[in-house]
């Protein structure tokens, strides 16, 4: 893929999330490794308007060489990097099943989620919560690379989740997966519910290993 290829990927897939209520107003933000660096969403932007020639690409030391000033949450991403070398991609939302349950009490703070599915282990597995910063706290960033070090997902309390994956389809895919199982686990809540075993998770993970 090319760079104009992934510009026209990361506006086409950013339109398409915001169409379908994955994110609001001008919260959310993508970025794509290319080959000099990585592109991203530009800060203040809606992912359901976004300009390919206006994206912010930045070089391998995180500096801004093109474009619109990047997200103010880059530094998320750039963490996930670091951390996970093998990341083609990393999504963060702000969407709305996944940031409630961002806030519930008494959650597991080590996998906040049960394994309802077998496309939620497959594509997600364990989901950490990583604790509450005010937006733009750069001590947000350390946190984030702390958990992405063992995880490609995350969950931020009261804020939302953030995900890497090998190319972009593949982060996006893994944060739906996660959002419509947050969504699941809600309409779920407090009735009998029978989640997968651990024999079914482990046969999971031998059919299904992860890239």
């Amino acid at each position: 893929m090319n760079e104009a290829q992934a510009r026209d990927l990361i506006c086409e897939i950013g339109r398409s999330m915001f169409e379908r209520r994955l994110t609001f107003g001008s919260s959310g933000n993508i970025s794509l490794r290319i080959d000099d660096g990585w592109l991203m969403t530009p800060t203040g932007s809606s992912l359901g308007r976004l300009d390919p020639a206006r994206l912010s690409k930045i070089d391998d030391a995180g500096k801004l060489i093109a474009g619109d000033a990047p997200t103010k949450e880059s530094f998320l991403h750039l963490a996930m990097y670091r951390e996970r070398p093998k990341a083609g991609a990393v999504v963060h939302l702000h969407s709305t099943h996944s940031v409630a349950v961002s806030c519930l009490d008494h959650i597991d703070h080590e996998d906040v989620l049960p394994p309802i599915t077998a496309y939620y282990v497959m594509r997600v597995g364990k989901l950490p919560l990583v604790p509450y910063f005010a937006p733009g706290d750069q001590a947000l960033g350390a946190a984030v690379g702390r958990v992405a070090a063992k995880h490609a997902a995350m969950l931020l309390a009261n804020h939302g989740p953030v995900v890497s994956g090998s190319s972009l389809n593949a982060a996006v895919d893994a944060i739906e997966e996660l959002e419509e199982t947050a969504r699941l686990y809600l309409l779920l809540h407090g009735r009998p519910t029978r989640y997968l075993n651990d024999e079914q998770i482990a046969d999971l993970k031998r059919r299904f290993p992860p890239p």
